[in-house]
Parts: structure tokens; sequence; C-alpha cells
């Protein structure tokens, strides 16, 4: 659960700023990922004061497993409490992107980064009431052959209620075995009906970019997350609409929580021209990678980053090397502010930790970590809303700003 929620973030940044966590059926592991991955050495090497060493904690531990076998009224589990000792170990960084992962959740890592997953696939959120309603259906998925829809309001997964269930456990209920049944009931409010369907788990490619053409010859890019895949779904994206006859672009990453360092670093590359990207440094103020871009591809255009308070990490590093570049006009709120790095790192067991190892700053030297990024042109959603999710073009004063800024810009 805190390390499943997390995971939508980061890389995901998740979710802590956010008043729901969305996730694929997949679980979210984003926000465990952290904004990307540098090359570390895995030897590791120890700076002392490691509280396993120290007698007296070993004692007291000692003390209170005695209790815990003499008195405990239930039945304990040793494996349940070697992982809390994992998690503990973790939790006393207080440092909610570094996290410890089974064997089982570091190969659901693995395989959600690559873009696919096995399940139903869709996208899915849980708001303040605990509902956990369809944000999408993944194109070409399960879900989206069954007819699910979004805003479905999901209320029973497997024949088993799940009011009131954290998203982390609802997606391990639709999660499964390829080739098995999931049956999912949904209540769908525009028709006042509970809904039930089945559909067959299987291999479904993360979609994360979506594109269209507005009126005057506008595209319209949307990245919801990064992923290995993402960079080319985006390049694709962007052909697609120059061959249409763009004259200008809008990338959408609001509520984007963000993914993996070289993806984005990838796709910035695609648009930038020559230039600084981002620069990752460790905790002794060390290079440890300059990203750059180079000349050989670029998108001249007029072209706007949308963005919220839920843009984070890979996204707010699109967003900086765009903004300090020079090549794109920002509109919207303040981002998230994660502009620090993780790496995951795979132990000698097959389990694995996430670990904060450096901070990134913008090609301008900005610092945005806890702060954000200001956008060029701020303006608020409608009636107090801080998501963009399913929010109608024809309601959307954000869009509105880039659409005016593109068709006026010199």
């Amino acid at each position: 659960m805190r390390k499943k929620i997390l995971a939508a973030i980061l890389s995901t940044a998740l979710v802590l700023s956010l008043s729901g966590c969305t996730a694929p059926w997949n679980k979210d592991k984003e926000g465990k990922k952290g904004g990307g991955s540098i090359n570390i050495n895995t030897e590791g090497k120890s700076s002392g004061g490691n509280v396993l060493d120290d007698d007296a904690v070993n004692e007291k531990i000692d003390e209170i497993n005695r209790y815990i076998d003499s008195y405990f009224y239930f039945e304990k589990d040793p494996e349940k409490q070697e992982e809390a000792i994992y998690d503990g170990i973790m939790e006393g960084l207080d440092d909610p992107y570094s996290v410890y992962y089974t064997k089982e959740e570091y190969d659901e890592l693995m395989e959600e980064d690559s873009g696919e997953y096995v399940g139903v696939g869709a996208v899915v959120t849980q708001g303040e009431d605990k509902r956990v309603s369809v944000v999408r259906p993944i194109k070409n998925s399960p879900a989206e052959e069954a007819g699910i829809m979004a805003e479905d309001i999901i209320v029973e997964v497997d024949g088993t209620e799940i009011t009131d269930q954290d998203l982390s456990l609802v997606v391990d209920m639709i999660r499964g075995e390829e080739g098995t049944t999931a049956h999912i009931k949904v209540y769908r409010e525009s028709i006042s009906d509970y809904i039930e369907f089945e559909m067959v788990r299987r291999v479904v490619e993360n979609y994360s970019v979506y594109y269209e053409m507005l009126p005057d010859n506008i595209a319209y890019i949307e990245v919801q997350q990064f992923y290995d895949n993402t960079p080319a779904e985006f390049k694709e994206a962007i052909e697609d609409v120059r061959a249409q006859g763009a004259k200008g672009i809008i990338f959408d990453l609001r509520d984007n929580p963000g993914g993996l360092l070289n993806a984005v670093a990838d796709m910035c590359d695609y648009v930038m021209g020559e230039g600084t990207i981002v620069t990752v440094e460790d905790r002794d103020g060390r290079v440890l990678n300059d990203y750059e871009s180079d000349e050989e591809q670029q998108i001249n255009l007029p072209m706007v980053v949308l963005v919220n308070g839920n843009s984070a990490s890979a996204s707010e590093i699109f967003t900086g090397a765009l903004k300090d570049s020079g090549k794109a006009k920002i509109v919207g709120t303040q981002t998230f502010g994660k502009g620090i790095v993780q790496s995951v790192i795979p132990l000698s067991d097959g389990t694995a930790i996430k670990l904060t190892i450096a901070k990134y700053f913008t090609p301008n030297g900005n610092d945005i970590h806890e702060i954000g990024i200001e956008p060029d042109y701020v303006v608020e959603l409608p009636d107090g809303r801080e998501n963009a999710v399913n929010l109608p073009h024809d309601e959307d004063p954000q869009l509105d700003k880039a659409i005016e800024i593109i068709k006026n810009w010199k």
C-alpha cells in the first residue's frame, strides 16, 4: 500500500500531491520509479552506523520477539515480519521515494517499465471518497473491447466488493495470470445502472501517447507517462501531425507523474535542437550525467507545454528543458516539484530497493525540488479542479490559452 501508492508517482512524483491516485490496472509503480535511473556500483560501500550492527537494537528485537512468542493471540507470519524489517529500514530514511520491493513487486516493476503488462487494460483512479473509477480504457485492450468506459465506477472484482479498498489492492485483484478471466462489475452513472463484464487477461501494451489535430492545424499531443516505449509513440505522433500540416504543437503533460529519465531525454532530444536537457548531480555535487540534445533533429514550430500540480519528475524535466531553451511556452499551474532521481538496485535474492541517489537541474541550473516550475502563463482550471482528467476540450481554459499562444506566435 504505501509503496504501491508511491509507485504511482515517480516516477511519479506522485501522488503525494494528488487527492486520488491514478494507475493502470497493473499497479502504477511509476510512483516507485522516480525520475529515471543512473548506473551505479551495485557492490555498495559501508559508511558505518548501520542500526542492525548495534547490540542494543538486536537485544530489543529479541525482547520483542519473546513477548510475541509468549503472548501474541494470532498466528504470526515470519515472512511478513521479515519484509517489515526491510520496509522499515527504507522508511527510516524519511524519503518517500526510497522503498523496498519484494521479488514479486520488482518483477512487476520491470514489466511495467517496458510498457507492457498482463491485465485487462484500463487506467483507474481513486478519489477522496475511495471510489475507484475508470479514467480510460487502454487502446486495443480487453477492457476497451468489452465496452468499459471512462467514469465507470468499479464496485466488484471476481465476486468481491471493493468498496473502501485501497487502490493498490484493487489493482492487484484485477491483475492476474495471462489467459485467466476477470469478472468486473461497474456502476455507470450515465444510465444509473450496474453492468458486469468478463474479460480474458492478456499482454497489454500500455499506450502513453494520444494525439489529434485541432482546428487551424494545431496538433495536440498528450503524454500520460514516460515508459520505455513512449519515445517511439511520441515520435510517431509528431511525424504524423507534421505530415498533416501542423502549424504548431501543444504537448499536454498535465497529471503526468513522470517515468524513465532516458525516455524523457530521448524525447527532448527529438524536439529541442542543440543544448542541455538536464544535469544530474550526486550528493557530493559531482555530475553523474549531462544529458545533451544534438542538432540532428528539432521541431521548428510554435510549441506550448500544458502542466499542473500533478506534472512531476520526468514531466518537469521535459518542461524545464523546453522552457529554458526557449523552444516552448509553458501554460497551466505550478508543477509538482520532484527534482530528485532514483535508481532501482537489484539485490542478491531477487528483491530490490529503489534509492534516491541524485538531484537534477534544468538547463539554466535551476533546482526545482519541492519548488516546481512556474508556467509562463498561469491559468487555473474551472470550478476549482486540480486535474485535467477527462476534461472536455471545450471546457478547458488552459488549452484555450495554448491555442491562443500558437495562433499569435511571433
